[in-house]
């Protein structure tokens, strides 16, 4: 069955985004999504919310039938590396082959997020070629410029690696604008594990000229939306 994932989602354990994972949920409920990925920068906080509110299974197993993945957007030495499918240690500052290499012990997927964007970290294609992930960020919904997603897929297709989609919302609103589509057997963190260095159908779509606005100030919508579920 084809299950549908935002992969690159942020909730507010990020300093720039605003949305509770309640709300990142509920709102990819409403698009039709089976999960999503939350990938807090340098934070995996938002796991252990997610176990502790109820809204994610130790076992990788869905609530509700909707599965929440573990993950955390590491910035490394080099740029901004997803983490799907467990949690890390802080690892700011790591290389990005030492921060591959935590993933992979731990069981994860490493997934260079929005390459070649070099205004928001993206990684370079030098480090790149060193890594072992099979997959990148092909479709990053909120890049600078629609040309470095070209320059992903590019490199995709030169190294012969697959690509997902994500929308990168720091704002519930923006979840599930793009998403990656898997065949999967089961809706489980393991099955979608498996199914993710095989690649899957990509929905691309950019966020809107609002949404980018509100990416782009997200520090300011956070003091006039601030969650009271946030810990303190």
């Amino acid at each position: 069955m084809l299950h549908w994932f935002d992969l690159h989602v942020h909730s507010f354990f990020s300093a720039d985004a605003a949305s509770a994972p309640e709300a990142l949920i509920a709102a990819a409920r409403r698009k039709g999504l089976s999960g999503i990925a939350i990938t807090d920068h340098n934070s995996c906080e938002s796991a252990d919310y997610c176990l502790k509110h109820g809204l994610m299974n130790a076992e990788g197993t869905p609530v509700n039938g909707f599965l929440v993945v573990p993950g955390v957007e590491v910035s490394t030495a080099d740029g901004h590396m997803l983490c799907i499918g467990t949690t890390l240690p802080e690892m700011i500052g790591v290389p990005a082959v030492e921060v591959e290499a935590a993933i992979l012990e731990r069981g994860g997927i490493a997934i260079p997020a929005h390459p070649y964007d070099k205004w928001r970290a993206g990684i370079r294609q030098e480090v790149l070629d060193q890594l072992k992930t099979p997959v990148i960020e092909g479709f990053n919904a909120a890049v600078t410029s629609r040309g470095f997603n070209l320059l992903a897929k590019e490199y995709a297709a030169r190294t012969e690696r697959r690509t997902t989609a994500g929308s990168d919302a720091h704002h519930a609103s923006a979840v599930g604008t793009a998403s990656t589509g898997f065949e999967l057997d089961e809706l489980s963190v393991a099955a979608l594990l498996r199914a993710i260095p095989h690649g899957g159908a990509l929905n691309e779509t950019y966020l809107t000229r609002m949404e980018g606005f509100k990416k782009h100030f997200g520090n300011w919508f956070r003091i006039f939306n601030r969650d009271p579920r946030k810990p303190q």
